[in-house]
Order: structure tokens, then C-alpha cells, then sequence
């Protein structure tokens, strides 16, 4: 070795100390920065929220969730989108533009699986917030005069209803979009590593408090109140995204032998009678895993693969029943996310 480049060494070798002890220090304050966990009760379901950080931020997080609520929930009466319901006149927040903008979108690209102003419907079905029985065709085919998402317009500022009797519902989307909004307010305070959990939808970041990757069990589906509805189908590895999952096991009812579950086609006015038992989707956004899962229980096995070619993005888990045994299909880019 020549002086030269001995003389050169000699100069780097503090900085790369320097380097090197300021890694050591910055991983050793990561891992003595205690994990906090928030959880209560919001938009009608619980929600568990861990998070790495030296201060507890549950009122902050809670506050942003009652943004949310006072935009998105049917059940606040003084909300947005009860105002809009009622044909009152209420200025729109970004929160509720982002939500609407988003659904008209996912409505578009899913031929109208997804549409939010099957409120009527919902309700009419009995799974809604006003609880009425199971219609006959006479009354399925009088609400379907104003269901349908091309009936409204927006500019951008305003809503425009073809009917004012149509009313929106966001509640297959605006638990994801918690997810996301709390998602956001973690970051901006700096957050590294998280999982915020709303009613099952859930977003990720980072590791956990094992310093492990996030890993998030899917429920196996069943409609028998004899069996574990805690058992796990899977456990996948969602490390850095997020993941929503809508399935017709958690909310139905029999009557007169018949099976009704919550999941309305908007295009035939009935609950979907199709073998998909539960669809899981991952994305980078919670709003769209929310609003994508719905969509994929409404079209069906077929449907749901048509969508997902056109979004190598999106990636789903697919529970169906198979003559009485439950089956799987997942997105090919899903194996390496599957640990059980």
C-alpha cells in the first residue's frame, strides 16, 4: 500500500467510527422506543391500533376517527353524508370528496358491482341502519328506480341526485378509509412501524414489537354458530400494506329456509347467491382494499379475476365454497405473503 493511500485511510477511519456508532445508536434508541396500544370502540366497531413512538397518541387518533365519522357515517345524523341523504344543503370536506371520488372510480372499473347508493336497498334487505324485513319483487323493483351510481353527478364541489330520494351509503369504504386517515396521522408524527386495525381492515408498516414483519390471520368462513369463528384460514405477511377483507359469513340470516346475506347486487336488487365465501384484497391504500373486496363478493370468482388483471397492484385471497368444502384462490404475487 503507498503512502498516499495510507494517508487517505487514516482520514476515513473516524468517520466510518463516527458511522458506525451513530447506527448503533440510532437502532438501539429505536429498539428501547416503546410500542403503544390504543383500542375503543368507532364507526360501530372496534379498533386496535399499535404503534412505536414515545408518547400515547389516542387522542389524536381518535379525533381524526370522529373526522371521519362526522363525514362519512350514516348513523351521525349532523354528518355529511346524512345532510346529503337529506337534501340539505352542507358544504363537503376533502375527507368526503377523497371517499366519493374514489368510490365513483372503483363503481367504474368494477361495471357497477360497487355502488354506494344501495342504501335503499341495504336497508330494505334488513342489514341497513333502518332494519326493515325482506322485500318481495314489487318492492326491490320500486327502489331500483333510484339505485344506480350514474345517476349522480359531481362536479367536483357539488352532488347532483336524478332522484332525491337516493341516498348513499359509504359504509363498505369508510372503514378503510380510517384505516388510511389514522395511517396518515402516524406518519406525519413520524411513526416507522405500526398496525392500525378499524373492523378488520388494517394497515401496516414496518415491523412489529417482536421485530418481526406484521402478520394478519384471515378468518376461516362459516355460517355455523357451532364452530370457531376464530379459526384462521391463513396467515399472511402484510408487511408495508394494506388489507381488507368483506365476506358473506359475518353478517346474514335464514328465513324460511333461505339464506340472505349482506352483500346487494345493485344490478339485480337481491343479496349475491354466488359460492364466494369471503374476499381478502391487499393494496397500498385501505379505501381501495375496502371498496375492491366488496366489489369482488358482488361479481364473483370470474368477475373478480377479470378485475385483478387489469390491477397487478391489487392482489386477493379467495375463499369459496366447493360442494360444502372451502377452497382457495389467491393472486399468483400473493404465495411468497402466505406463512400458514
Amino acid at each position: 500500500m503507498n503512502e498516499a493511500r495510507k494517508k487517505k485511510l487514516i482520514w476515513q477511519l473516524p468517520f466510518l467510527t463516527l458511522l458506525i456508532v451513530g447506527t448503533i445508536l440510532i437502532i438501539r434508541q429505536q429498539q428501547n422506543t416503546p410500542y403503544q396500544h390504543n383500542k375503543g370502540t368507532i364507526f360501530g366497531t372496534t379498533y386496535s391500533i399499535r404503534y412505536q413512538y414515545d408518547k400515547d397518541l389516542k387522542p389524536q387518533i381518535e379525533a381524526r376517527m370522529h373526522e371521519v365519522d362526522s363525514a362519512l357515517s350514516m348513523f351521525n345524523k349532523q354528518s355529511i353524508i346524512s345532510h346529503v341523504n337529506r337534501n340539505e344543503p352542507t358544504e363537503l370536506n376533502d375527507m368526503f370528496i377523497n371517499v366519493l371520488q374514489t368510490a365513483l372510480q372503483v363503481s367504474d372499473d368494477t361495471q357497477g358491482a360497487f355502488d354506494i347508493t344501495v342504501a335503499p336497498l341495504v336497508n330494505a334487505w334488513g342489514f341497513g341502519f333502518q332494519n326493515d324485513s325482506t322485500p318481495d319483487q314489487r318492492a326491490v323493483d320500486s327502489l331500483m328506480q333510484f339505485v344506480g351510481y350514474r345517476k349522480l353527478s359531481f362536479d367536483g364541489k357539488k352532488i347532483k341526485k336524478k332522484d332525491p330520494r337516493m341516498m348513499l351509503d359509504c359504509s363498505a369504504i369508510a372503514k378503510g378509509y380510517g384505516v388510511d386517515a389514522v395511517a396518515q396521522l402516524l406518519q406525519e408524527k413520524g411513526v416507522e412501524n405500526y398496525m392500525v386495525e378499524i373492523g378488520g381492515e388494517i394497515a401496516t408498516k414496518g415491523i412489529s414489537e417482536k421485530r418481526l414483519p406484521w402478520r394478519i390471520g384471515v378468518t376461516k368462513p362459516t355460517d355455523n354458530p357451532m364452530e370457531d369463528k376464530t379459526e384462521l384460514q391463513t396467515v399472511l405477511n402484510v408487511t408495508d400494506k394494506c388489507m381488507a377483507t368483506s365476506g358473506n359469513y359475518r353478517n346474514f340470516y335464514y328465513k324460511g329456509g333461505k339464506k340472505y346475506a349482506h352483500t346487494i347486487d345493485p344490478k339485480t336488487g337481491h343479496p349475491v347467491q354466488h359460492n364466494i365465501l369471503s374476499a381478502t384484497v391487499l393494496s397500498d391504500q385501505c379505501t381501495l382494499a375496502d371498496a375492491y373486496a366488496t366489489a369482488f363478493m358482488v361479481m364473483g370468482m370470474e368477475g373478480a379475476k377479470e378485475v385483478l388483471k387489469k390491477h397487478p397492484e391489487l392482489m386477493a385471497y379467495l375463499i369459496y365454497d366447493d360442494q360444502g368444502h372451502n377452497r382457495v384462490w389467491f393472486s399468483p404475487s400473493l404465495k411468497d405473503k402466505i406463512l400458514k
